[in-house]
């Protein structure tokens, strides 16, 4: 078992290789008044205590933290004659940890604002961009020389005078557009456009300038990295990837200097579900599969008001960690304040890692492993607002839910490497609605279905070209074989689809004729033989009460099925399925999904759960065996944090497939820590588990 005495394996130390054994990560940002009344001694022992073997530690930009000889870098007013950073840099490499320094760009003081206006960002009217929460002080541009001369100075000070094998960018990437003079000049060179003035998703003008933002940034970063690689040739930039997929990102430098990659989502707010954390993890991993990942936890609430020095509760902190370890994601937990007002998230935060670095031996090594995978549409979401674009990702977060209710282990694939290579690694694509997919994309999906994988899609999936124009029937009309009779209908109400005959897509309804449609609707019609499991009830009036009664027979197609020549399975839904089931969370839409998902995988699933209650589920895998992980969701605050408390549940028996020229040698309960009996039946291995409390590895190793 890893200790800390003993972590990292020091033959990582200082190498290029130093991410392959950062994985777990403690976070201190600290506040300007640190310096005189931290206690460095209380964080070493939460380091040992963690079993961290890896530190992010404020350093500079906004404030600097050490002694810093630039001009302008602000320096806290509080440090005297010490150095706060460099302190702990030093404890943590006495216990062998690797290093990461925090910078913060995306704020100056007067003083520098004032020295240098073109730093500033400027709003639409012209005006220097005061920050929203500390009068004062000002917005930086991002793309403007702030970054690429102060801040590299910055970074190449901290690589200079520190012992450190990163630098992590916080909030680097700006705050919308920035109206100063020198982007107004840039854009206009680079597009031939005026600035926009709005973030109206099919403007051209806001496209171009979200793909000039993206062509900025990456060479922000491509700099950064270089610049910090001529000091220290191991060490790398690592920008904050934030929560989402790396759809803001070209590809090209997150692969060459990226070789970690960094989910933050620290917590859920309102009625987010748990297992959101380990999605972000999945879909920064839709692109590169094989990287590292990790997933920043904050201690505190995550709600709108930001009560950073507050503490979630003990389940809740606990219950986050796990649903990234589910997922494949290594544990980081951030602490905003190096002065402890509340100490409750410490046994808590220990108690996390430290299940981390018990299953860590075992599925450290592995790659997820899913036979079903959730096209993730970058292409769509990029035609949005960032701001308004959790309105684009509905139909997604439905399906997500649906598969995690039906207990189907799947992955994300990025519609941006949606090559016919990737696409072979899965039996089964989930298209929730990816409006916008370009011919290259479409022509990848077709020959997908064309070697006899199967697909099932919803509603305007492929409707529109990469570039937003539309076109005049889907681009895999011929994969759903259906064509489009009218254009689609929004803000439909009292609609339905009624069950048709007898087949796996409409089985488990009970004596329902009908059930809930859709609030947005494409009229299609077969071109092609095909099954409809469910037929469309044209829609009604819902008011007066009087009038609420159908005036047609059921008609036209519902949900559609067909089987290929190749021997796969299509399902094409021509309505917001996935959004109706994630917004109103009816029964029947989740039912619905989860049975279009199994029939057309046309198998029996690879991991099959008996016994009650909602679980997040993950496989993992490498030559020596696989791991199924089990996230025990069962508690009354599922959909709503914080978690009070965890509601074990069992027992359970899961039942998972063995691969072609493998024989099971041993079965485990990493969590529980032990050897278990498993029966064989077939080309399939089944364990039995008494109790899951927060989570469960079960390990499954090869002879």
């Amino acid at each position: 078992m890893l200790k800390i005495e003993d972590s990292p394996a020091t033959s990582s130390l200082r190498t290029p290789d130093w991410y392959k054994t950062a994985t777990r990560w403690t976070q201190l940002t600290f506040v300007e008044d640190d310096p005189q009344r931290y206690d460095p001694a209380f964080w070493v022992d939460v380091f040992k205590r963690t079993k961290s073997n890896a530190i992010c530690l404020s350093a500079g930009g906004y404030i600097a933290y050490y002694p810093s000889e630039i001009p302008l870098h602000y320096v806290s007013k509080f440090i005297g004659d010490t150095d706060p950073f460099g302190t702990l840099v030093a404890e943590a490499r006495k216990l062998d940890m690797h290093v990461m320094a925090r910078v913060d760009p995306h704020a100056i003081h007067a003083d520098a604002a004032e020295a240098h206006p073109e730093w500033v960002s400027l709003t639409v009217d012209r005006q220097p961009r005061e920050h929203w929460a500390m009068p004062g002080i000002y917005v930086t541009c991002a793309y403007s020389s702030y970054n690429f001369d102060f801040m590299t100075k910055v970074i190449v000070e901290i690589a200079e005078k520190y012992d450190i094998d990163a630098l992590f960018g916080n909030r680097w990437q700006g705050h919308g557009v920035c109206y100063c003079k020198a982007c107004e000049d840039n854009f206009r060179a680079a597009s031939g456009f005026e600035l926009p003035e709005t973030s109206t998703a099919s403007d051209p003008v806001w496209q171009a300038w979200a793909a000039w933002r993206r062509t900025t940034l990456t060479k922000l970063v491509a700099h950064w990295d270089t610049e910090v690689k001529k000091v220290k040739p191991h060490a790398s930039f690592i920008p904050n990837m934030s929560g989402s997929s790396l759809m803001e990102f070209d590809l090209s430098v997150i692969k060459k200097h990226c070789p970690i990659l960094f989910v933050d989502h620290q917590g859920r707010r309102n009625v987010e579900p748990a297992w959101s954390a380990g999605r972000n993890g999945k879909r920064i991993r839709a692109t590169f599969r094989d990287r590292p990942v990790g997933l920043i936890t904050s201690i505190g609430p995550e709600e709108i008001p930001r009560w950073k020095d507050s503490v979630q509760t003990g389940p809740e902190i606990e219950q986050w960690i796990h649903a990234g370890i589910t997922q494949g994601l290594f544990p980081w937990f951030t602490k905003f304040n190096a002065c402890i007002p509340d100490d409750r998230w410490v046994q808590p935060t220990a108690n996390a890692f430290n299940l981390h670095a018990k299953v860590e031996p075992v599925i450290g090594s592995m790659l997820p492993k899913a036979e079903i995978a959730i096209i993730d549409p970058a292409t769509t979401l990029r035609h949005w607002d960032p701001d308004k674009r959790h309105l684009a990702e509905l139909n997604d977060m439905g399906f997500y839910h649906a598969l995690v209710e039906a207990r189907l282990p799947f992955e994300f694939l990025s519609d941006q490497i949606m090559t016919i290579e990737e696409l072979r690694r899965y039996k089964l694509v989930i298209l929730a609605n990816a409006t916008y997919l370009s011919d290259a994309q479409c022509q990848a999906l077709r020959d997908f279905v064309t070697e006899g994988g199967s697909v099932v899609a919803a509603h305007q999936t492929s409707l529109y070209d990469e570039k937003g124009a539309a076109r005049s029937d889907f681009g895999l009309a011929d994969v759903f074989g259906v064509t489009m009779k009218s254009a689609p209908r929004a803000g439909v109400r009292n609609s339905y689809v009624s069950i048709n005959g007898t087949h796996p897509i409409n089985a488990g309804f009970g004596s329902a004729q009908r059930i809930i449609g859709g609030t947005e609707d494409v009229a299609v019609e077969p071109t092609t033989t095909l099954e409809q499991p469910f037929l469309k009830v044209p829609d009604f009036p819902d008011l007066p009460m009087e009038e609420v009664y159908p005036r047609l027979p059921p008609q036209g197609v519902g949900v559609s099925a067909r089987t290929t020549e190749a021997g796969g399975r299509v399902v094409y839904i021509p309505w917001n399925i996935g959004e109706v089931f994630w917004t109103y969370m009816a029964e029947d839409q989740g039912r619905l999904i989860a049975n279009a998902v199994k029939w057309a995988l046309g198998k029996t699933p690879e991991v099959e759960i008996t016994g009650r209650g909602v679980f997040d589920v993950g496989v993992h895998e490498d030559e020596k065996g696989r791991a199924l992980c089990l996230l025990n969701l069962t508690n009354p605050m599922m959909m709503k944090g914080p978690l009070r408390d965890t509601w074990p549940v069992g027992p359970l028996t899961a039942t998972l497939e063995i691969p072609k020229g493998k024989k099971v040698k041993s079965a485990s309960l990493l969590v529980a820590g032990k050897d278990v009996p498993f029966r064989i039946s077939g080309e399939r291995a089944t364990v039995d588990i008494t109790e899951i409390e927060t989570m469960e590895v079960v390990h499954l190793a090869w002879e």
